[in-house]
């Protein structure tokens, strides 16, 4: 993809940096709904948590599209990016929150960034050429800051249940930036598709609390909790239509792998919040949920898959240019 004008290339990192901020806050406000959900629902499932918690985030998202937004009828282009973004976006959502129950938000954070090494990878192997000595070195850069982060038991060699769904909705993420990245959608109204994006979501995560859920009262159940409801309607304004509003405008100005560069900054944002912001919200709703506390693997693990991350993204850009 063709660098677009300076000054609206400039504009366009400093959105996405912000979209950052934004998701920044998602990783402990999350967390915090699914132990407010699990408090509410006793007997629910961990499946049912993690649906139960985006199902409202992207319906009430949807809900106020619709009443803020003007509707446009979608073209065909545009129903085709909208659906397609919103199944990778849903299915690295739902592993994302049903791991934030398995791991602390700072870690996920860092983990979920493992798009930034994926994406130049996918296309280098796309491109059938070798990806070099910076993504190699890379590489094993992150399989250490991975191995940090995840506590790994070298004796068995096995990645807690937090770790893994999070490396794997990374996998799902990249998808969507791939998607939203391809030169075909380049004429579509970004308002169109983040409605089709949101509601294909909100219907997806809608069904998956339904089949999760122990029993109909369940799904009802959190909407009588004013906190719950607080918590799901910043995670709807601020974290998916500011966030994911920013991300389908912007991010098709820059090309994808400068994007995943600036996605980079994401985990420094939610390490900060996680430092502070579990308090807050335990006080606000009633919930445990302690405020997190700068160890050294999160510094270490976290800043060597940031550091692979820079690396290869600045390869990966020099390479294009």
């Amino acid at each position: 993809m063709s660098a677009p004008h300076h000054p609206q290339r400039n504009r366009a990192i400093f959105m996405l940096l912000l979209a950052n901020v934004y998701w920044g806050v998602s990783f402990p406000i999350i967390k915090a709904l699914t132990s407010l959900t699990q408090a509410l629902v006793p007997d629910a499932g961990t499946w049912f948590l993690a649906a139960g918690a985006l199902a409202p985030r992207f319906l009430l998202a949807t809900g106020l599209l619709l009443v803020f937004q003007r509707w446009q009828r979608p073209t065909a282009l545009e129903y085709k990016q909208g659906l397609i973004i919103a199944l990778f976006a849903a299915g690295g959502s739902l592993l994302q929150t049903d791991a934030l129950q398995f791991t602390a938000a700072s870690t996920s954070a860092f983990l979920t960034q493992l798009t930034a090494i994926l994406i130049p990878t996918f296309v280098a192997i796309r491109h059938r050429r070798n990806p070099g000595l910076v993504i190699w070195a890379a590489c094993v850069l992150v399989l250490v800051g991975v191995a940090l982060l995840g506590h790994i038991n070298l004796s068995s060699l096995r990645l807690r249940r937090g770790e893994w769904e999070t490396m794997l909705c990374s996998v799902f993420f990249t998808g969507q930036i791939l998607w939203l990245g391809r030169k075909e959608f380049a004429g579509n109204r970004p308002e169109v598709v983040t409605l089709l994006m949101f509601a294909t979501e909100a219907a997806v995560f809608l069904g998956l609390a339904a089949l999760a859920a122990p029993r109909w009262g369940a799904l009802l159940a959190p909407w009588h909790s004013v906190p719950w409801v607080g918590l799901s309607l910043v995670l709807a304004v601020v974290c998916t239509i500011g966030a994911f509003g920013i991300m389908v405008k912007w991010q098709p100005l820059i090309s994808s792998t400068e994007a995943g560069l600036i996605y980079c900054v994401e985990p420094v944002f939610a390490s900060i919040f996680a430092l502070f912001l579990p308090g807050l919200i335990s006080l606000w709703a009633g919930i445990d949920y302690l405020n997190e506390t700068a160890t050294w693997t999160l510094i270490v693990g976290g800043g060597l898959v940031t550091v692979a991350n820079v690396m290869i993204q600045f390869d990966a850009v020099k390479a294009e240019r």
